[in-house]
């Protein structure tokens, strides 16, 4: 049984003010747009309908999610099917790297579904993704935003050997909520990850969604845990609801709140701290990689 979320009885539906977004423009956002529509091209910035689709584009990001589009977890908060996915397409890190090519992407995001029906977790199409984009755009940097691959170690190893720029794991949520946001995750697994990439000498990233229940003090915590770990790059965000059968939103955090964990988590130690109400994992990507 899946203990249920203590919840207001009036859930705050309205959208606040500060959770416009707005359209995107630019010669740069036009230039990839048109890529994308001639070319049939697939981006999770545009099938996520990501608010920050226009900025990122403008600065030469964008995030490709590999492993198909069916997830073997089913997370409350995320909208991915879940369910039995497709065979894997060995022709898939050729494709995405064509895609990178082709729209001149100059930073390069790479997401996935979670292949728990996998014996290597998908570990081997994210490697051969990453050296396939290194062989047609070896300008290109690149991050993995990775699931936790079950703690097989070895299947994380293998994506660490091929050394991209930024290696990403998502914390999602604080210790009290991860057993109904995230049914399948463990808390300390997912650090015990961070702690394996950080201890592998690569820029460690991880992201939290705000608005699903936590306290303050909670938050704080989730950063201690991410610092012992390792993390050196943070994201926090407010949670949206994709459809009534997930979470609920169950407050919306007011931008002078994200204001101040952006100043506690630099205070704290964290090299970049993103924090607002629109901030999604690859926000400002390009400029995390700093040097160590």
């Amino acid at each position: 049984m899946i203990e249920l979320p203590v919840v207001p009885a009036v859930q705050p539906q309205r959208k606040p003010d500060w959770l416009r977004v707005k359209l995107p423009v630019g010669k740069e956002y036009a230039h990839v747009r048109g890529l994308v529509d001639t070319h049939k091209l697939h981006t999770i910035c545009e099938s996520g309908n990501c608010p920050n689709m226009g900025e990122c584009w403008g600065a030469g990001t964008a995030t490709f999610m590999i492993l198909g589009n069916i997830c073997t977890r089913s997370c409350s908060f995320c909208a991915v099917a879940t369910g039995r996915p497709l065979a894997v397409d060995w022709n898939e890190p050729e494709r995405v790297a064509s895609s990178v090519k082709l729209m001149q992407v100059k930073h390069c995001v790479i997401t996935s579904v979670d292949r728990d029906d996998l014996k290597d977790g998908g570990s081997t199409i994210w490697a051969e993704t990453i050296n396939a984009i290194r062989r047609e755009s070896p300008e290109t940097t690149l991050e993995t935003l990775i699931p936790d691959f079950r703690g097989i170690w070895d299947n994380l190893d293998r994506v660490l050997a091929v050394r991209p720029e930024v290696v990403s794991h998502n914390l999602e949520t604080v210790r009290e909520l991860t057993k109904e946001v995230r049914i399948q995750a463990k808390y300390d697994r997912s650090l015990e990850c961070l702690s394996r990439i950080s201890a592998a000498g690569v820029r460690t990233k991880s992201g939290i969604m705000l608005g699903l229940g936590e306290r303050e003090d909670q938050v704080l915590q989730a950063m201690d845990d991410l610092l012992e770990a390792g993390v050196h790059i943070l994201t926090l965000g407010q949670y949206l609801q994709p459809t009534k059968n997930h979470h609920p939103v169950v407050d919306w955090i007011h931008p002078d709140q994200f204001m101040f964990y952006k100043t506690i988590g630099l205070e704290k130690g964290f090299r970049y701290v993103e924090s607002g109400p629109l901030v999604r994992s690859s926000y400002h990507a390009e400029k995390h990689l700093f040097e160590f």
